[in-house]
């Protein structure tokens, strides 16, 4: 196994777990290092970020990213699992939906709303994940989260099918969220299809097949590996001069000087900005964020594996 850095947007195909599809590219790779931001249920489809050795460092902040679905609400039932592979029950009648009676219940779900996590899930209670309990017939009580549903749309009804493309924060559950547009309809849902179109920032961006991936040959799997800022376009970037650069590198603290000229610093008194450090040479060297005092605050260091493709 070989330290490799970088990016690949996978698209996940349904039946496979996301740390399934994760090993599969990191073994073609030879990675000795993988991690994937954001798990997708076997039931899903679409993109799965994977990360490789210094990239790795990137997943808590990938995690807190907007992402952006389409998915297939299945009306007249529930299901124990909230999606197609679970056992259905409640089953009731479709009420005649027309495009109207259907935004109405969907304006109700935009912007900030609190869910219950489902059980299944991978969250933990009592140091045991939630589906692991479900799987035994165990149900405890979850405290609602707070979430925001930045965009909420039906492109098209489809019989007793709702087809729906939704834009929401981190911890979002698309299923719970189905399932509660069901209870509104006063019919009961379940996902019956879902697809991740996106994770922020990564809107646009092609994605690779796991099929196409391991037809290639290493090298050329390699090349299309993206460098480790690809996942921080989304913040302000810093450009240290020689001397801050090497005072980084030998882990002195750093105060700002004419940093406001490069970066938005944020109001005395708001939470500090995260930002993407490179030094004089305009490689990416840390993640960070600038306090009320103007001292960079290190979170994560990167070194010679930010750049695309490289190899230890």
């Amino acid at each position: 196994m070989t330290a490799i850095h970088g990016l690949l947007l996978l698209d996940k195909s349904q039946g496979l777990s996301s740390n399934q599809a994760l090993q599969r590219v990191r073994h073609a790779l030879g990675a000795a290092k993988g991690g994937h931001t954001g798990a997708l249920d076997p039931l899903a489809t679409g993109m799965l970020p994977l990360c490789f050795g210094e990239s790795t460092r990137l997943a808590g902040l990938l995690l807190e990213s907007d992402k952006a679905y389409s998915t297939i609400a299945q009306l007249g039932a529930c299901s124990r699992t909230g999606d197609a592979e679970g056992e259905l029950f409640d089953q009731r009648p479709v009420p005649p939906l027309d495009a109207a009676r259907v935004e109405a219940v969907l304006a109700g779900f935009r912007g900030p709303i609190e869910q219950i996590p489902p059980m299944y899930s991978a969250l933990k209670q009592g140091g045991r994940t939630l589906y692991s309990l479900a799987r035994r017939g165990i149900e405890v009580e979850r405290p609602a989260r707070p979430v925001t549903i930045h965009a909420l749309t039906c492109t098209a009804i489809d019989g007793d099918r709702l087809h729906l493309q939704v834009v929401c924060s981190k911890g979002t559950y698309i299923r719970t969220l189905v399932e509660d547009i069901g209870q509104a309809l006063g019919c009961g849902a379940y996902v019956a299809a879902l697809r991740r179109d996106w994770v922020a920032p990564f809107q646009g961006q092609p994605m690779h097949a796991l099929d196409e991936l391991l037809a290639l040959p290493r090298e050329a799997l390699t090349q299309l590996l993206l460098p480790t800022d690809a996942g921080l376009q989304q913040l302000p970037a810093l450009h240290l001069d020689a001397d801050d650069s090497t005072n980084l590198s030998c882990g002195r603290p750093l105060q700002g000087k004419g940093w406001s000229k490069q970066l938005a610093l944020p109001a005395s008194g708001e939470p500090p900005q995260l930002i993407r450090a490179y030094d004089h040479e305009q490689r990416l060297v840390a993640v960070g964020q600038i306090d009320a005092g103007g001292r960079l605050q290190i979170q994560a260091r990167f070194g010679t594996g930010a750049g695309e493709g490289r190899k230890d």
